[in-house]
C-alpha cells in the first residue's frame, strides 16, 4: 500500500502518532551521526576553500536548488571561481563523477546536470562530498564551494551554512522521519548561519521567491514566448519536484488554464507521459526538461526561474560574498 506522505507528515493524524516511537530512533541515529561526522570533518585539503551548505531540514522540495544556482552566479558576478558539489539524485552508483554539459541524465541526475547548465560553473556528484570538493579544487583550483544539500553530510567541514525553509509548508508536523518530514528536529536551525524562506512567511527576515516571465522551445532553446502570451489559454502543466503545486500556483497567478500533471520528484519520463489527445501547449519546469529533451516535439516549453531575493537577504549576501573575498 502506498502512503501519501502529504497527509502523513503535514497533519499530525494517528498513524504519524504510531510512528513516533521509529521518529525518535531516527533522532538518535541522526545525533550519532551528527557527532561522528563532525569528530572527522578536518581536512586539510579543504582548509584554503570558502565551503557554503545550502540545505534544508526537510525532505522534499523547499526550492534550495535554484538557490544553489542563484549563489554561484552571484559568487562568478563577483569574478571568484566557485564550484558545486552534490548527491545527484538516483545514480546507478555513488562513485565521484564530474558533470558536463551534455552528461547523461540517467548517470548524473536531473539536479546536477540542470545545475551544470544553469551556471558553467564546475560541477561535480559523489556520495562523500569531501571527494567530490577535493577533486573540483585541485582540478580549477577554486575559491568557493557550494554544497548542494549536504546539511546532514557532517563530514564535509562548512564556513557558512544556509537553510532553506517553505514558506507555505514549513516544517509540517514538526516530527522527525518516518512520522513526518524532517531529517533533524527543528532546534537544528539554531547552528545555522542564515535561515532562508522561499515565500512569504512573517516568521522568516530573510525571504525570496521565484518569479519567470520568459518560456523557452524544448526543441530550440533560441525560440522563446513570454509568459503573458500564455494568458487564459488552456495548456499541460507537467512538474516531476518535490513539490509540483509551487510550480502549478505559478502559472496559475499568471492567469493560464491548467491541466495539470504532477508527477513524483526526479520522475523518469517516457514518450507517453508527454503525449495528449489534444494541441493544448505543454509546459514544464527547467528540471523536467533535462529529462525530456529526447521526446522534444514543436509546442513544448520549460519556464526557467529566475529568484528575487528581499531587501535583506540580498544585502546579507552581498555582505556574504565581501567575506569571501
Amino acid at each position: 500500500m502506498k502512503i501519501d506522505s502529504e497527509k502523513l507528515w503535514y497533519t499530525k493524524n494517528f498513524t504519524s502518532t504510531l510512528l513516533l516511537p521509529l521518529s525518535w530512533l531516527f533522532r538518535l541515529v541522526a545525533s550519532c551521526r551528527k557527532f561522528i561526522g563532525k569528530k572527522n570533518s578536518l581536512n586539510a585539503e579543504l582548509k584554503d576553500l570558502y565551503i557554503i551548505v545550502v540545505g534544508n531540514l526537510t525532505v522534499g522540495g523547499a526550492g534550495k536548488t535554484p538557490l544553489v544556482s542563484y549563489l554561484a552566479l552571484r559568487c562568478k558576478s563577483e569574478n571568484l571561481k566557485v564550484g558545486i558539489i552534490m548527491r545527484g539524485y538516483k545514480r546507478y552508483d555513488s562513485n565521484l563523477m564530474e558533470v558536463l554539459v551534455d552528461s547523461a541524465v540517467e548517470t548524473v541526475g536531473d539536479e546536477a546536470l540542470m545545475l551544470k547548465q544553469q551556471t558553467g560553473c564546475p560541477v561535480a556528484i559523489a556520495a562523500n562530498r569531501c571527494e567530490a570538493a577535493k577533486y573540483l579544487n585541485k582540478k580549477y583550483n577554486l575559491d568557493v564551494i557550494i554544497s548542494d544539500d549536504g546539511l546532514q553530510h557532517y563530514q564535509l567541514p562548512r564556513n557558512f551554512e544556509i537553510v532553506v525553509i517553505d514558506g507555505e509548508r514549513k516544517f509540517g508536523n514538526s516530527r522527525c522521519l518516518p512520522a513526518g518530514p524532517l531529517r533533524e528536529p527543528i532546534s537544528r536551525l539554531k547552528s545555522a548561519d542564515l535561515i532562508v524562506c522561499n515565500g512569504e512567511n512573517e516568521n522568516h527576515e530573510y525571504q525570496y521567491h521565484s518569479t519567470c516571465d520568459t518560456l523557452i522551445s524544448l526543441t530550440d532553446n533560441s525560440v522563446n514566448r513570454s509568459l503573458e502570451s500564455f494568458r487564459d489559454s488552456t495548456v499541460h502543466a507537467l512538474a516531476g519536484i518535490g513539490y509540483p503545486k509551487r510550480f502549478f500556483t505559478m502559472l496559475e497567478d499568471a492567469g493560464l488554464q491548467l491541466i495539470m500533471h504532477p508527477f513524483p520528484d526526479h520522475h523518469r519520463y517516457n514518450r507517453s507521459d508527454l503525449e495528449f489527445n489534444d494541441d493544448f501547449p505543454i509546459l514544464m519546469t527547467e528540471k523536467d526538461a533535462v529529462k525530456c529533451r529526447q521526446f522534444a516535439k514543436e509546442n513544448i516549453w520549460y519556464v526557467p526561474l529566475a529568484i528575487m531575493p528581499n531587501t535583506k537577504l540580498d544585502d546579507r549576501l552581498t555582505k556574504l560574498l565581501e567575506e569571501i573575498k
